[in-house]
């Protein structure tokens, strides 16, 4: 602004309102990026990207349940350098470590009866010594068979021959994992854990089963699936749950989860899994997740009726419904949240 031919005092009042609109430039840029920040926060994809161990001398901190964002963003650790004549580089990991815990078959070549004369004078040649030559990796192909299970029964001799009454016997036989089934323990954990753990649906199991020649329906699989965990896994899930309970220490979390069929909500709608850890006092370690299609605190409430020890967790408003536990907040959610609110009361 040209400011020529202006008394001084109108000159200094310019002087000044530049100075004020500067300064609110750029208060108004620092306000701006907070609130992008805390929109951000607010709505926009929040995971935690690091793992946290807290450990203390008491034991009652626990690790967080963020490995896996963390380890998906984490480097394997750089080995260190070994001189190599004259030189440096990074160790190489040897077959041996590759492999170190796998049963190994030795395949020895030899030469035949017929081959053991000398080429140059005809003797006979004598086994001088062996060496390794290589080292390969091979898999066996998952075998599908038949467990026909023939019961003996037994009868007493002497019985029959003095009373003529024959006492029978006949021998135990392993309980079936379901009954009138073809279902065996080793199938039904493979049919688990292709579905769980390897994210095999159970239609792609269905054909793979087909491969086999061995017609099992996608409907049959999720009857194995379901009566199992019925009979077999949640036993042992409420024993670990009361087990957790008893811990004084319980760390909770909620991820969100989405569900493509599930009855009265859309594919794109947000359920939840809820976690509960025992901290490391416990022996032996206890984590069990909880699906909810909501993210309501009456899951948590539920769920932890009884206990009555620490209860760690983010500051997430529906814990508060746990009644007879003491809060615990979360040092990973902590920084986080605490430079945003100095950031406005810089600002403010």
């Amino acid at each position: 602004m040209d400011k020529t031919g202006l008394s001084p005092d109108v000159t200094a009042y310019i002087s000044k309102l530049e100075a004020q609109v500067q300064e609110q430039s750029v208060r108004i840029d620092r306000l701006t990026d907070i609130v992008a920040k805390f929109q951000k926060t607010m709505y926009g994809q929040s995971s935690e990207k690091s793992k946290y161990v807290v450990s203390g001398e008491n034991g009652l901190q626990i690790a967080l349940f963020n490995e896996a964002e963390a380890e998906a963003k984490s480097k394997a650790p750089e080995p260190d350098k070994v001189a190599i004549s004259g030189y440096t580089r990074k160790p190489k990991r040897t077959k041996e470590e590759l492999a170190a815990e796998l049963p190994v078959v030795e395949i020895f070549c030899e030469l035949d009866k017929a081959t053991l004369a000398c080429n140059e004078c005809g003797g006979t040649m004598r086994d001088l010594g062996k060496e390794m030559v290589r080292e390969e990796l091979e898999i066996i192909p998952a075998q599908v068979r038949l467990l026909r299970y023939v019961r003996h029964s037994y009868v007493c001799e002497s019985c029959e021959k003095e009373t003529g009454e024959a006492t029978i016997v006949k021998a135990p036989t392993p309980a079936p994992v379901i009954k009138r089934s073809l279902a065996s323990a080793s199938t039904v954990a493979h049919v688990m854990y292709q579905k769980y753990v390897n994210g095999l649906p159970l239609y792609r199991q269905e054909k793979d089963w087909a491969n086999h020649g061995i017609v099992l329906s996608r409907a049959t699989l999720a009857n194995w699936i379901i009566r199992s965990a019925t009979d077999w896994l949640m036993p042992i899930g409420e024993r670990m749950k009361s087990h957790l309970l008893a811990q004084p220490v319980v760390h909770a979390d909620e991820s969100v989860i989405q569900v493509l069929k599930e009855e009265g909500k859309k594919p794109s709608s947000e359920s939840r899994m809820w976690v509960y850890c025992s901290g490391n006092t416990g022996t032996p370690p206890v984590v069990l997740f909880e699906y909810q299609p909501t993210r309501s605190g009456e899951h948590a409430r539920r769920f932890l009726r009884g206990f009555q020890g620490y209860l760690q967790t983010d500051g997430y408003s529906g814990y508060d419904k746990v009644a007879n536990v003491t809060r615990c907040g979360c040092w990973a959610h902590y920084p986080r949240n605490m430079i945003i609110r100095e950031e406005f009361l810089k600002a403010a």
